[in-house]
């Protein structure tokens, strides 16, 4: 086992970390850490990867009670149990990844905060029971976050989401408890990530009416999740599913308004084939102000329309 500069061992994947080994270096010639790799090791406090590192196979470092930083700067995957109950982890610098596995980072009760703006899939309990983490913010690549995913996160405050229909299942053989979010009375807000986009798309619809129907509708889950049941180990919450169902009527709502306001601008832009007579039919300025410039909607699709 070599030593390099600032004491952190070489970790080759042939031999292994001393058990008093404290920083740990990934060698250049790693690009996945085995399963089982560092399990139980009692005294490993850091952990540095190269960019190369694309998977952290499963449980790699669980039950390792000092681990506390961990940099894995590429790594895209995290396999189930990978960091069980490492207590003191509260440091997890990634940025690319896509796939943390069921239980990945049960009990890691010292996490606050984890990038997950590249995460598609977060599988069953991958979060559980880590009850320093007070904020979550996915990206648009998010595609599904399964059961009990955050079960027990009681400082979790706030969580930033896709509008895209089905990322928060209700699948399984459990589905009726609908528990991804279960003991987590804390949770009262809910931000998009597209909600700079959802805002120009709002204001642009033709109708004041349309749009004030919108905003209200888009506001309405930090609303209705303060007060949603939590529920706790025993009884099932419906956080998750005030979530889930107030995705669903957001894009309802915006596919319906956007067909609508295309609607009108059709009519409109055959009237304006007959301008003469337009002009007739409308005041001077309803013409200049309100049909001719065609307030046109963003072009950009929400996840469940056409395209």
């Amino acid at each position: 086992m070599m030593m390099a500069a600032g004491g952190y061992c070489i970790y080759n994947g042939r031999e292994a970390v001393p058990r008093n080994a404290t920083r740990v270096r990934i060698d250049e010639s790693v690009t996945v850490i085995p399963a089982e790799a560092f399990r139980s090791n009692p005294s490993i406090v850091e952990v540095d990867c190269h960019d190369r590192v694309i998977k952290v196979g499963g449980y790699a470092f669980c039950l390792c009670p000092s681990l506390r930083i961990v940099r894995m700067p590429g790594v895209e995957e995290v396999e189930n149990d990978a960091f069980y109950d490492c207590d003191a982890l509260a440091i997890v610098e990634c940025g690319k990844l896509k796939i943390i596995g069921e239980w990945a980072f049960f009990g890691c009760k010292s996490l606050t905060s984890i990038n997950l703006s590249s995460a598609k899939i977060v599988e069953d309990c991958a979060f559980m029971s880590c009850k320093a983490l007070t904020n979550v913010e996915f990206g648009k690549e998010l595609e599904r976050v399964r059961y009990r995913a955050f079960v027990d996160c009681t400082s979790l405050e706030r969580i930033t989401v896709p509008l895209k229909d089905g990322i928060i299942t209700a699948d399984g053989i459990f589905r009726r408890y609908d528990d991804i979010f279960r003991g987590c009375k804390n949770l009262k807000q809910v931000d998009l990530v597209e909600e700079a986009v959802l805002s120009d798309t709002i204001d642009a619809l033709l109708l004041e009416e349309w749009r004030n129907d919108m905003k209200d509708k888009v506001d309405a889950i930090n609303q209705i999740l303060p007060t949603a049941p939590a529920g706790d180990m025993s009884v099932s919450g419906g956080k998750a599913q005030a979530v889930r169902m107030w995705i669903r009527s957001v894009l309802h709502k915006i596919i319906d308004y956007k067909a609508q306001h295309h609607s009108l601008l059709d009519e409109y832009a055959t009237a304006l084939q007959h301008a003469t007579a337009l002009q007739h039919a409308f005041p001077k300025d309803i013409v200049l102000n309100n049909i001719l410039p065609f307030l046109e909607l963003p072009s950009h699709t929400f996840e469940g329309e056409n395209s």
